[in-house]
């Protein structure tokens, strides 16, 4: 069945008109029509026709519009923005946050774009995104273009982006809550009590809290210091862009903030928008006597040269000539390849990025490297096979790292290497640290009337065994192993920061600190944007600005979604956990009877955030059940 769609999709590509296929280092033509240049025109046309609204759905523009007028521009932002697109079997999509910026740019270079009109629609970004979405919305209102932004509802961080609009609309009956920054940590270890299973972990350095949701009833004061300047700093960020951008002193900001809720006309009363409309009459204000036009979005339209790749018709898309190469490290550090280029989306694989890295050091047409780096870290042991790589590439061309909403941990461990770091005020970074344990399901499998007995040589052969907890020795020999790989953890970050490692010991501990304490410290050299950081590898590689990027990881292909199969293990919050191992299915059976529940913890009795973080957390615990050692912060558990 596989093989007759993609010959059919082959035969449509080839009705389409397509070209032969390039050669491997040949560089694509710009072009602004989605990837059609040098297609048929039945291909244009076919694209165009889908392009079409249907008879029941909103016009893409004004009657009078005609191609070429200067008109105000359309866009919509909506759904989850993400660092890279997702790939879900479940057909799950994200948008990555990079587009956004895209989009802003192109419009702002467009002549024919007088105004920007954004309708934002349920909008779920990170704070660190939203500030640089929002600092991208500045530079737009900087070429002397006013954005007008509406929205039915407007949450925290969603409306520190809208807020530096020009002018403001909010739906009738729309609601703007922006209540303030918060940590909810969720701590499971009454849970793991409750049904038998014991955690048995320990930590080097003081602040080192990942395991604390196992292992502790009740978050550690070190923890709680943590979290106490993580909320302050995102609570500076919160009062500082609604003054800023409202025109309001901070006592102004701080009541607010603290009323929390308003509705309609309340928010106007409060200065916080500018007017209540629907989205068509707001639309029409904002376009005064102009006509409106939906800019196009990238990835709307079918893009055939992209369906080549896919089908493995064309080679990746790569430029030719000298460039930047931005890699993107997301997700859980895992050992191994994981789930190849499909899962490098989400997680960071040793053995997937390792090899990528090594074939970018080699590229003599790549002049310089940003490292995007969002992640809580993971295991060590992959964290430090990474951190190699990194380093051998850093020798050879210049080696840039900008943070997402994390980079702590193993995510602080890869990016070491770096000439320059870059980190936004409210990254999470540092947690100069590691963990180490296992979960022990000995009373809990007898709980379910499982028996297991020991047949073994070898004082140490039951260390690693799930079934009973460390022995004193067996502890000492763990700590001495977890010491050692902190130790070198720190030395990695000295090297990389020139530092002492005496310095770097008294700031690592586990700690994590927001990206302007980490700057104040030496861990962080700018605050700035990824756009900041690729300025930065341009001026380093000596390549003109503009120039075309190398992406990674790149567009998945066939191939990569055949050779995925078999290889990727979810959990899906809402069906209890769906892992294929005998922990895990244990874990679901446990958990259910905690919460007095059918097997398989289909639908736990508990609200749905803290359904999310306990199966969350689980998860995790499964997902890095191989790694020895965790470079994982308590990020892990709660972002």
């Amino acid at each position: 069945m596989l093989s007759r769609t993609i010959l059919a999709l082959g035969s449509i590509l080839a009705l389409a008109g397509c070209r032969e296929p390039k050669p491997a280092d040949a560089s694509p033509p710009a072009s602004s029509d989605g990837g059609m240049a040098g297609l048929s025109p039945l291909a244009g046309l076919f694209a165009s026709k889908l392009d079409e609204p249907g008879p029941y759905e909103a016009p893409r523009h004004s009657q009078a519009y005609h191609d070429g007028d200067t008109a105000a521009g359309v866009i919509e932002w909506s759904g989850e923005v993400s660092e890279v697109a997702a790939m879900s079997w479940m057909g799950n999509t994200t948008t990555p946050l990079r587009t956004l910026i895209e989009q802003l740019d192109a419009a702002a270079h467009d002549a024919t774009v007088s105004t920007l009109v954004i309708r934002v629609a349920d909008l779920s970004i990170d704070l660190v995104a939203a500030e640089e979405l929002r600092r991208a919305v500045a530079s737009f209102r900087a070429t002397g273009k006013p954005v007008w932004c509406h929205a039915e509802r407007l949450t925290d961080n969603s409306y520190h982006v809208v807020s530096a609009c020009t002018h403001i609309g909010l739906a009738p009956l729309g609601e703007l809550a922006i209540a303030g920054p918060a940590a909810t940590p969720i701590h499971v270890k009454g849970l793991l009590d409750r049904v038998g299973v014991t955690a048995d972990f320990l930590h080097v350095g003081a602040f080192k809290g990942a395991a604390e949701p196992l292992t502790r009833d009740a978050p550690s004061p070190e923890m709680l210091q943590t979290l106490g300047a993580i909320i302050e700093r995102r609570w500076a960020t919160q009062l500082d862009g609604i003054s800023q951008s409202r025109g309001l002193d901070h006592a102004a900001a701080i009541a607010a903030v603290d009323h929390g809720l308003f509705v309609g006309d309340e928010a106007v009363t409060a200065k916080l928008i500018d007017e209540v409309s629907t989205w068509q009459s707001f639309r029409d204000h904002a376009r005064g006597t102009l006509e409106w036009t939906t800019l196009r979005s990238p990835g709307k339209l079918p893009d055939f040269a992209t369906l080549q790749r896919f089908l493995g018709m064309l080679p990746p898309q790569r430029p030719s000539e000298s460039h930047v190469a931005l890699v993107f490290a997301v997700g859980n550090i895992v050992d191994g390849s994981g789930s190849g280029l499909v899962g490098a989306r989400e997680e960071i694989a040793s053995r997937t990025l390792v090899a990528a890295l090594d074939a970018i050091a080699a590229d003599d047409a790549v002049k310089a490297v940003v490292l995007r780096v969002d992640s809580g870290g993971g295991s060590a042991l992959a964290s430090e096979q990474i951190w190699h790589a990194a380093k051998a590439l850093a020798d050879r061309k210049p080696l840039v790292v900008s943070m997402g909403s994390a980079a702590a941990s193993g995510g602080y461990y890869i990016s070491a290497p770096a000439v320059r770091i870059f980190a936004g005020n409210d990254t999470m970074t540092g947690s100069i640290g590691v963990v180490g344990g296992k979960l022990v399901f000995g009373d809990a499998l007898a709980s379910l009337g499982v028996r297991t007995y020991e047949v073994h040589r070898g004082e140490r052969a039951l260390m690693w065994s799930s079934m009973n907890a460390w022995t004193a020795a067996e502890r000492t020999t763990v700590e001495s192993m977890m010491r050692t790989t902190y130790d070198a953890f720190v030395g990695r970050v000295a090297q990389g920061r020139k530092l002492d490692h005496a310095a770097v010991d008294a700031i690592a501990q586990g700690r994590v600190w927001t990206g302007a304490d980490a700057k104040t410290r030496g861990l962080v050299d700018e605050i700035g944007t990824l756009s900041d950081a690729i300025a930065d590898a341009e001026r380093r590689g000596e390549i003109t600005p503009g120039t075309p990027l190398e992406i990674y990881p790149p567009e998945p292909t066939l191939r990569d979604f055949l050779t995925s199969f078999g290889q990727v293990q979810a959990l899906q919050v809402g069906t209890g956990l769906q892992q294929t191992t005998a922990a895990a299915a244990v874990t679901a059976e446990l958990v259910a009877r905690a919460f007095g529940l059918p097997a398989g913890a289909a639908s736990l009795g508990v609200d749905a955030y803290s359904r999310h973080q306990v199966l969350r957390i689980l998860s995790t615990v499964l997902a890095l059940r191989s790694a020895r050692i965790w470079a994982a912060s308590p990020l892990l558990w709660w972002r």
